[in-house]
């Protein structure tokens, strides 16, 4: 994990401005590596440093502020970041999915991969992926971004190798092939925000066919 992208959904996250998928995903991110809190903490003093700087709201506006909060609705609760995650599911990511890893049911997506759709977002999905030890995913790009955590194993790609607890963002601009590493399955949860397009002659005929299926 490293990289402008990655820092930029950090901040988005200590601004409260993350869906609850990508809010679970951050979260679980941070309880899996210490060494990312530093980071949010200051972020996190440097917006209370402005906020005290800020001059207050006149009186006479009282009503259109109560208006604006009462809009936005609550903010999301962020779990502790004090500890270790104890299992595969950190405890944010379990909260989210409202179950364990054990009580999934998952779905054959590819030879050699399982999925665990979660929810659908717009034009994109939030859900579970476990990928074979070793395997060669399809050459694809995306529409949007796609936002991947690492739970178990670990895979690389053009931009690098990732292991648990890391984060992976993969940009529209994008032509990748992950593989996993050949020692253990690979477990991520994945955020995108659009649909990805598997691309060479073997993935459009494969896209084409499992098109044809939704």
């Amino acid at each position: 994990m490293a990289g402008q992208p990655v820092d930029a959904l950090l901040a988005a996250y200590c601004a409260g401005a993350l869906d609850p998928s990508l809010h679970a995903l951050v979260a679980s991110h941070l309880l899996i590596k210490p060494e990312s809190r530093s980071f949010v903490a200051a972020l996190e003093s440097l917006a209370a440093d402005e906020m005290a700087k800020a001059q207050p709201e006149p009186l006479a506006r009282r009503d259109e502020m109560l208006s604006r909060i009462f809009a936005t609705g609550p903010a999301p609760v962020r779990p502790p970041v004090t500890h270790a995650a104890s299992s595969i599911l950190p405890p944010p990511l379990r909260h989210y999915l409202g179950r364990d890893l054990d009580a999934i049911r998952w779905r054959t997506k590819l030879p050699g991969v399982k999925e665990y759709r979660i929810e659908g977002k717009g034009r994109g999905e939030a859900s579970l992926l476990w990928v074979k030890a070793g395997r060669r995913m399809p050459s694809h790009t995306h529409e949007g971004s796609e936002v991947t955590l690492v739970l178990q194993g670990a895979f690389s790609d053009v931009t690098g190798h990732y292991g648990r607890g890391d984060i992976a963002i993969a940009e529209s601009d994008l032509d990748h092939i992950p593989v996993t590493d050949a020692d253990a399955d690979c477990i991520c949860f994945a955020v995108t925000d659009a649909p990805l397009h598997l691309t060479g002659p073997f993935g459009r005929l494969l896209d084409m066919f499992l098109g044809a299926k939704r």
